[in-house]
């Protein structure tokens, strides 16, 4: 993660912006009397709210961990060929 002064970052907000924007990487911010702050886009934000839900649901960590063995296991659920057409839209 890039850091940069307060100072530096009100000077360049708009370069800034667009650059965490564009490249996904969330920017550190930091400044001498105060706590830091990050800049991530919204975007990002949103994808790592959906992150967390799910590994703070129990359910859902134990339904991913049982398909993950099922799969190694190679005994998951495999579609016909009609089916994966449309799954893969083709």
């Amino acid at each position: 993660m890039d850091t940069v002064s307060v100072n530096k970052f009100r000077d360049n907000l708009k370069g800034f912006v667009e650059q965490v924007a564009n490249d996904h990487l969330p920017l550190k911010v930091t400044r001498r009397s105060g706590d830091d702050f990050v800049v991530i886009s919204a975007e990002d934000w949103e994808r790592e709210q959906e992150t967390l839900y799910v590994l703070q649901n129990s359910s859902l960590m134990k339904q991913i961990a049982e398909s993950s063995a099922s799969h190694a296991k190679g005994a998951g659920y495999k579609p016909k060929d009609g089916e994966l057409n449309e799954i893969l839209g083709v």
